[in-house]
């Protein structure tokens, strides 16, 4: 008996499916249009999913590349608070700008095993008729590789000690920029030109794009006294990076680096600091701040797109049962009950929903493949995100397909079968 009433069900579905297709077939535009809406709905769920995957992934190993326990040193806090120029909203526009004297005293702190300095400005770059605009040009300290830590030197070598602190027109290209202005040929010991001023090519650095690292841009670095001999960058708005050294904790590092600078800026007790310490965990927090409502706001677009859609199959399904009346009356008359004819009518909202979704979810794929290809962003879809959007679309079907579904099984046979 059980057997009978499963094959029963199966048997039902199947028709319902028969039945819904033929629909499709016999409205193909409003049957279309009902679709499109579901699979835009569906689209923007999965590309959106892709997306925060994929963005999440880059964030994530753009802090691993850096070390779990590096944190940072700043001339000013990360704060969102608004600064009209008054001393109570705008009083870390006071604090002294760090200095490379700065990164030497924290150097010999014991607890420091690391610490490097860096800052970025951009210039035009030219090598004979070549010429690149707004190149970003990084000037660090000479250990810049063990705070960088997410690529590779090849050919060539880093600039030395000696060349860093001498300020030496010596650069490192990355591969985009080696490719812009040296083509194919070997850029080792060329000269080029940066703000019309010669720097000695020394090697060519290769790292993978990344959210926050940028795409593959062109991009050179050089000693940070070389940015401010020669390009004309000051040492207002470096960054310092500090990794602790091996047996000691962050939070111990990072304490001596505060009492350091406390005790080399003259400040008293009870005195705020006039510099900031920034940890990932920090960073972590702004991020999801900044693109936690950017995300939140693109589901609720993708859910109004779904609830359109829903709107389309009330509207087609209530047009399908008005059009099938006779249909449904000879149906009934034949014994069919209530719970078949609103099992039929779901199966076919529900189909309707499904062939949306899946048109949805194959551009969805698509559009996040291109992406991956196309941009720093490793969007890839997440298993989750398939098993929701066919959820939600067969949830759509269910919930819009239930009022038509519900008038259809209401219907007098005999009122039925009189309908013209």
């Amino acid at each position: 008996m059980a057997m009978s009433m499963l094959q029963q069900r199966l048997f039902g579905m199947r028709e319902g499916v028969t039945i819904a297709i033929d629909s499709i077939r016999a409205n193909k535009v409003r049957a279309g249009l009902t679709i499109l809406g579901i699979a835009v709905g569906v689209f923007v769920v999965v590309v959106i999913s892709a997306a925060i995957h994929g963005i999440n992934d880059s964030v994530a190993k753009d802090f691993e590349s850096a070390g779990p326990t590096t944190f940072f040193l700043s001339r000013y806090p990360i704060s969102f608070e608004a600064c009209d120029g008054t001393e109570n909203t705008c009083k870390y526009r006071r604090n002294p700008p760090l200095a490379l004297a700065d990164v030497s005293a924290i150097e010999q702190l014991p607890s420091v095993r690391t610490v490097g300095a860096q800052l970025q400005t951009s210039r035009n770059a030219s090598y004979r008729d070549k010429r690149i605009s707004g190149v970003s040009i990084v000037g660090y300290t000479g250990n810049w590789q063990q705070i960088d830590g997410g690529g590779d030197l090849y050919p060539g070598r880093n600039f030395t000690a000696s060349e860093a602190k001498a300020g030496d027109r010596v650069v490192i290209v990355n591969e985009e920029m080696a490719k812009q202005l040296f083509g194919e040929s070997d850029p080792i010991d060329k000269t080029v030109n940066i703000a019309n001023e010669p720097f000695l090519v020394l090697g060519v650095y290769h790292y993978k794009a990344s959210f926050l690292g940028g795409g593959d841009s062109p991009k050179g670095i050089i000693p940070i006294e070389a940015a401010r001999k020669h390009l004309g960058a000051t040492y207002n708005e470096i960054g310092v990076s500090v990794i602790p050294a091996t047996g000691s904790t962050r939070a111990q590092t990072i304490d001596d680096v505060i009492a350091a600078m406390r005790g080399r800026h003259g400040l008293r007790p009870a005195a705020d600091n006039d510099f900031a310490i920034i940890t990932q965990d920090q960073l972590f927090e702004i991020y999801n701040k900044i693109f936690g409502a950017f995300f939140l706001v693109m589901v609720v677009l993708s859910a109004v797109g779904l609830i359109v859609g829903g709107v389309g199959v009330i509207a087609i399904m209530m047009i399908s049962v008005t059009e099938r009346t006779r249909e449904i009356g000879v149906r009934k008359a034949l014994g069919a009950t209530r719970g078949t004819i609103l099992w039929q009518f779901l199966v076919e909202a529900v189909t309707l929903t499904g062939v949306g979704a899946v048109i949805g979810l194959v551009l969805g794929a698509l559009v996040s493949f291109a992406i991956k290809s196309m941009t720093p962003i490793a969007a890839s879809v997440p298993p989750m995100a398939v098993v929701a959007a066919l959820l939600s679309s067969c949830f759509t079907g269910v919930l819009f397909g239930m009022l038509p579904a519900a008038k259809a099984a209401k219907l007098d046979p005999v009122t039925a079968l009189r309908y013209e």
